[in-house]
């Protein structure tokens, strides 16, 4: 029984969540005792994609999708073409099909375990053994145990429960698809990209965030200085989003983006459990608070009790 990983992409380069969702399969395919890892990526003029898919390490085959149908992976016609990879490539189904815990990867894996009649396993971040996973539940404050007896298990991975694998030192097949999946009835409109020079919030390394404690948005300019020193992303709480500072797509937390960076600096952020949600796998964590009562110090590994609009000026002028 073979594995099938969905690409995470953009028609051009392949996107770091792969390589964690790789890492989920091979853990997977090392309690089944063996089995093959392909990776499937379809889009439109993607063959760099598949170049670079074929070199990550654990794929056996890359699977290509290249049509006009799936030049934005609209969910309509790529859970149908995963649908009867699962049942008809190479006369042998797949046991597993994985994806990241992404937009895209919740928009089309709940249609393909549909298509398959099977539950839909979402966001483990630990594999037992090949039908057992574990994943986060009421706000990442308990781990389930699930278990599943279906033929195929569908599954969303949590990026920040693996360590990615190797992009690079992987030698595998690159193998064409002839079949076209266009269900005809969705189209893509547009899309609004928000462009930063600063590391995307799920890739970065270190994150800056802010929270209420801000105030308002032109103070968040204290916490771009500081991030553009380290090369650091920026992100808020939902408080800080909600109230206006900052737009969304910075939010960091359960109903955001989850993050683990290696350096996690929350300001001004209380720690409510949505948030702490979504960074609490942080390697490190600093918080930067004038309530020594706030929930955030709990997970902080270094914690500073003080005014935000005294210490930031300070840690900058600090920074070399």
């Amino acid at each position: 029984m073979a594995i099938l990983v969905i690409a995470e992409h953009d028609n051009a380069a392949l996107a770091a969540a792969t390589l964690n969702t790789v890492a989920a399969a091979q853990q997977i395919a090392a309690r089944a005792i063996g089995g093959d890892i392909h990776l499937l990526v379809a889009g439109s003029g993607c063959a760099a994609v598949a170049e670079a898919a074929a070199q990550v390490a654990g794929v056996a085959k890359v699977l290509v999708a290249d049509h006009s149908a799936y030049a934005h992976q609209l969910p309509e016609n790529l859970a149908p073409l995963i649908a009867q990879l699962v049942q008809e490539q190479g006369g042998k189904e797949y046991s597993h099909v994985l994806a990241a815990a992404t937009s895209n990867g919740k928009n089309v894996l709940p249609r393909v375990a549909a298509l398959l009649d099977v539950d839909q396993i979402s966001e483990i971040v630990k594999v037992i053994d090949a039908d057992t996973f574990q994943r986060p539940i009421y706000a990442g404050n308990a781990i389930a145990t699930v278990q599943s007896s279906a033929a195929v298990k569908v599954i969303s991975v949590r990026g920040t429960g693996f360590d990615a694998v190797a992009a690079e030192g992987g030698s595998a097949s690159i193998e064409a698809i002839a079949s076209v999946c266009d269900a005809g009835i969705s189209r893509f409109v547009g899309e609004e990209i928000a462009k930063s020079e600063r590391p995307e919030l799920t890739a970065a390394k270190i994150i800056v965030s802010g929270g209420r404690g801000m105030q308002n948005g032109d103070n968040f300019q204290l916490l771009y200085g500081v991030a553009d020193q380290l090369g650091a992303a920026v992100g808020a709480s939902r408080a800080a989003v909600d109230a206006g500072f900052v737009p969304n797509d910075m939010q960091v937390g359960q109903t955001g983006k989850i993050v683990a960076p290696e350096l996690y600096v929350a300001v001004g952020i209380s720690g409510a459990i949505q948030h702490l949600a979504g960074m609490k796998d942080s390697k490190v964590i600093v918080a930067i608070n004038k309530d020594e009562e706030a929930p955030i110090f709990q997970v902080a590994d270094y914690g500073l009790v003080a005014d935000l609009f005294e210490a930031v000026p300070n840690l900058s002028q600090a920074i070399v």
